[in-house]
C-alpha cells in the first residue's frame, strides 16, 4: 500500500438533484478509512440552471463559444460544491490543510462517445481557490478522446469495495441508479461495466411536467399507476439494450416520450418498470450468474424505484443497498496525484490552491 492521502470526493450526477460529498483516507487503490459524508439538495434555481445548461450543450459545436446559461451555471455549480466542502470539513471537524485533494466530477451536460466528445461543467481552479485544497477534476475528457466511452465512472472503485469485503462471494454487480443507470460486474478475473438504461432521469422529467416536482419521493405517485407491461415491452427493443458492451448513454438520450398520453401515475409506475426491466437485462452481458446486486446511487431503491424496483429486487440472488459512488472521485484524484493509471486511457486535470 502507499502513501494514504485524505481527500475529498464530490459528485454531482445525472439526477441533477444535489450534490454528494465524502472524505476518503486512501491510496489509490484500496480504500483504507471511509470517512463522513453528506448530500446537499440542490435549489429549484439551481436544478433549473442545470437543466438549462444541459438543453444549451446539445446546440454547441467543437469550438463554439460557450453560452451564458452553460458559463453561468458552472460558476454556480462550483461555487455550491465550495460550500459543500466547508460544510463537510466542519462537521468532520478539519481545517483546509489537512485534506490533501479534492476530486471534482462536475456535472456532464452532453455525453457523445461516438463523437468522442463529453462535458462537464465545474471550474477546478474556482474550487480550488475558495476552498484552499487542490483540485482534480476533468476526469473524463482524455479516455473519450482517445476512443473509449468515458463512463461508467466509478468500476475500478466498486471492483475495491466488493473484493475487499468479506461476506460477498464473487462474482457481485454494483447498480449505480442515477439519471442514467449502470453496473459493474465484479469476477474474480473480470471487471465490466457498462450504462444499462435510463435510471431516474425519464422520471424526474416526468414528474416535473406532470406535478412541478423534481423527483417522485418514495414512489408515491408510481405505486398508484398500473404499468404498461406492452410499452414497457416496447421500450425494450430499443438496439441498445442488446449492443455489447463497452457503451454508455447521454441523460437525454432515454426520455418520457412512449408514455405520452397515459395518466401521471400510470407514466410514473411504467417509467419504473422500464428501468427495471433494463437493468436486470444486463445480465443478459455477463460472464456468470452473479451471486448478488448491490444498489446505490440516488436512484436506489429507497429514492423513488418503491415496489417496482422492489418487484426486480425480488427476483434477484440478493440485492443489498449501499452509498458507494461519492467516494470514486476521491479515489481517482489519489490516483492521479500518485501518477498511477486510471482505467483506460482516463487522465485529470489538476488545480493548485496556492
Amino acid at each position: 500500500m502507499g502513501e494514504i492521502l485524505k481527500v475529498i470526493g464530490l459528485m454531482s450526477g445525472t439526477s441533477l438533484d444535489g450534490v454528494d460529498a465524502a472524505l476518503l483516507d486512501t491510496d489509490g487503490e484500496a480504500v483504507a478509512i471511509p470517512g463522513p459524508g453528506l448530500t446537499q439538495p440542490y435549489d429549484a434555481a439551481m436544478r433549473a440552471g442545470l437543466r438549462a445548461a444541459l438543453d444549451a450543450a446539445k446546440a454547441v459545436a467543437p469550438g463554439d463559444a460557450v453560452p451564458a446559461a452553460i458559463s453561468d451555471a458552472e460558476c454556480a455549480l462550483t461555487d455550491v460544491h465550495a460550500e459543500v466542502v466547508r460544510r463537510l470539513l466542519t462537521e468532520a471537524g478539519l481545517t483546509a490543510g489537512e485534506v490533501a485533494l479534492i476530486g471534482f466530477h462536475g456535472q456532464t451536460i452532453l455525453h457523445r462517445p461516438d463523437q468522442r466528445r463529453t462535458w462537464q461543467i465545474g471550474d477546478g481552479d474556482r474550487l480550488a481557490a475558495a476552498t484552499g485544497i487542490d483540485v482534480v477534476n476533468d476526469f473524463r475528457v482524455a479516455d473519450v478522446a482517445a476512443g473509449g466511452q468515458g463512463a461508467p465512472f466509478a468500476p475500478l472503485y466498486h471492483a475495491a469495495l466488493v473484493r475487499a469485503a468479506k461476506d460477498l462471494k464473487l462474482p457481485v454487480t454494483v447498480v449505480n441508479i442515477g439519471g442514467v443507470a449502470n453496473v459493474t460486474y465484479v469476477g474474480r478475473d473480470t471487471i465490466l461495466a457498462f450504462d444499462t438504461g435510463p435510471g431516474n432521469a425519464p422520471l424526474d422529467d416526468w414528474m416535473m411536467r406532470h406535478t412541478g416536482q423534481p423527483l417522485d419521493r418514495d414512489a408515491a405517485l408510481a405505486r398508484t399507476g398500473r404499468i404498461r407491461e406492452d410499452i414497457v415491452a416496447a421500450m425494450l427493443g430499443n438496439p441498445y439494450f442488446a449492443k455489447p458492451p463497452p457503451k454508455s448513454l447521454d441523460r437525454l438520450d432515454f426520455s418520457f416520450d412512449a408514455v405520452e398520453g397515459l395518466s401521471s401515475a400510470d407514466g410514473a409506475a411504467t417509467l419504473v418498470a422500464f428501468t427495471a426491466a433494463s437493468i436486470a437485462r444486463a445480465a443478459e452481458h455477463f460472464p456468470e450468474r452473479v451471486t448478488a446486486w448491490i444498489v446505490c446511487g440516488g436512484g436506489r431503491i429507497g429514492r423513488a424505484g418503491g415496489p417496482v424496483l422492489l418487484r426486480w429486487a425480488s427476483s434477484r440472488p440478493s440485492v443489498r443497498p449501499r452509498r458507494l459512488r461519492t467516494r470514486t472521485p476521491a479515489c481517482f484524484a489519489c490516483r492521479s496525484s500518485c501518477r498511477w493509471p486510471c482505467p483506460g486511457s482516463w487522465q485529470a486535470r489538476s488545480s493548485r490552491s496556492r
